[in-house]
């Protein structure tokens, strides 16, 4: 990060401002019910603190959208009202981009398209998206990071740190320290936008041979650490996809889904952090076009590894396995009351493929059953006396619980147990490690430390 892109002493204390406002004043109210010895009125603190974070927009707004897909990390109420935020962040006006254009590009930067529109095509928690043409007709998409954005995260995930210690003195069921060191790490990362175009490549270049995923090109001599250039791809949004396209068509952009996020995960062990309905559209054939690589996690080839363990020892009722699997996970001290635990959660989400034969992602189409597990799971691992949730859990339960959303919305019917057999029959961990350390290293990203065989 260059000097100019670090966190200004400025920038942090006026974010702070804002942020303690929206943050304390909950903390306040909490503090005082239980002073006073009122009972505690969680509903009203969530929908507090939505209407101050939702006001604020930014990275502290998409922390919280990430955290209200990932049950337990969140109380009910909190998780309910955090998961309506939307990113609509003000926009940069005309002559605000212009003189950021100029600071990237030179003072010839609209030389160097033949059009360039003035008005935002769409706005994003930090930053918002121009389309362009170049002077060979290729239409562009040009995402320009909002202006001191390196504040605003050091802000906002100090005051986060913040809203999760009060969280955790009233409820012990789930220890998030874990969790938010993933934030911390992966909405850092999303600030280098030569680190997005990298991923962005690396995304291009493993689907590759998946004719129905779609990635945009980055555009390197128009991209630099605060803009990012690609072509535009132009698409359906899900939800209006959901609702007038034919059960054919939407099974189909379901397949599509499931291929753009798992291939990914089980040929390389990379897994895309943010299924945000945002973050990909859908073409006439059903194909998938996808976009944003700023949120993405790399894995060990162990952790993988203990994906598919955890599969196999839930199908089999094996529970010395389940153990070691969850162990893979990175979750310590395993006790049988936990383990029980863990396991409602994970037949949960496990459950679709399990069997041989076409079916729903889960039985009923609304969101209510898996609130109602999510609450099972809180309660027992409350009175357990709470446990410590690994980091790596953090996207792959999001990408897990946001993808089942999309497909609920589809109301597909598949064979989910022969989708997911497809990428695991032929796993061979020696052989991931392989291709993972190749792929990064040709994209100039960290290949994961540690020896892939070991056990952890």
């Amino acid at each position: 990060m260059s000097d100019d892109e670090r966190p200004t002493v400025r920038g942090r204390v006026g974010r702070y401002g804002r942020v303690g406002a929206a943050v304390g004043g909950a903390a306040m109210r909490m503090a005082g019910q239980r002073y006073l010895g009122r009972p505690a009125d969680p509903a009203r603190n969530a929908a507090d603190l939505k209407a101050a974070l939702g006001g604020l927009k930014g990275p502290l707004m998409k922390a919280a959208q990430i955290l209200a897909t990932i049950p337990d990390a969140l109380p009910a109420d909190y998780a309910r009202e955090l998961s309506e935020l939307q990113s609509n962040a003000p926009p940069m006006g005309w002559p605000f981009v212009r003189r950021r254009m100029l600071a990237e590009l030179g003072d010839d930067w609209q030389d160097r398209f033949d059009t360039f529109g003035r008005a935002a095509a769409r706005a994003a928690s930090l930053g918002q998206v121009h389309q362009a043409t170049s002077h060979d007709g290729t239409q562009l998409a040009c995402k320009l990071q909002y202006p001191d954005m390196a504040s605003t995260v050091a802000a906002d995930l100090n005051q986060l740190k913040l809203a999760f210690s009060v969280y955790r003195r009233y409820d012990p069921a789930i220890d998030p320290s874990q969790i938010h060191a993933e934030l911390s790490d992966r909405l850092t990362e999303e600030l280098d936008y030569r680190r997005e175009a990298r991923h962005t490549r690396l995304y291009g270049a493993m689907l590759d041979a998946e004719e129905h995923v779609h990635v945009p090109q980055v555009i390197g001599d128009l991209s630099t650490g605060r803009l990012l250039t690609t072509t535009w791809l132009e698409g359906q949004p899900m939800a209006e996809f959901a609702e007038s396209a034919d059960p054919e068509q939407r099974e189909a952009a379901a397949l599509n889904m499931f291929r753009a996020w798992y291939v990914p995960f089980y040929g390389y062990g990379v897994i895309h952090g943010d299924p945000h309905l945002g973050n990909y559209t859908v073409n006439e054939d059903a194909s998938i076009n996808l976009y944003d690589f700023g949120c993405i996690r790399v894995f060990p080839p162990n952790f993988v590894r203990g994906v598919i363990e955890l599969y196999h020892a839930l199908r089999d009722d094996d529970r010395d396995r389940a153990a070691h699997a969850y162990e893979r996970w990175g979750f310590e001290n395993i006790s049988n009351e936990l383990l029980d635990t863990l396991n409602i959660w994970a037949g949960f989400l496990y459950k679709p493929l399990m069997e041989d034969k076409v079916q729903r992602i889960q039985e009923s189409d609304s969101g209510l059953y898996g609130a109602n597990v999510a609450r099972q799971v809180h309660e027992n691992l409350r009175e357990l006396g709470g446990v410590t949730p690994p980091r790596e859990f953090v996207l792959m339960d999001r990408a897990a619980i946001g993808l089942g959303s999309v497909f609920l919305r589809l109301r597909v019917d598949l064979n989910w147990h022969r989708v997911f057999h497809e990428l695991i029959d032929t796993f061979d961990i020696a052989g991931l490690s392989e291709r993972q350390t190749e792929m990064l290293r040709t994209h100039d990203l960290t290949v994961p430390d540690g020896d892939p065989s070991a056990d952890p």
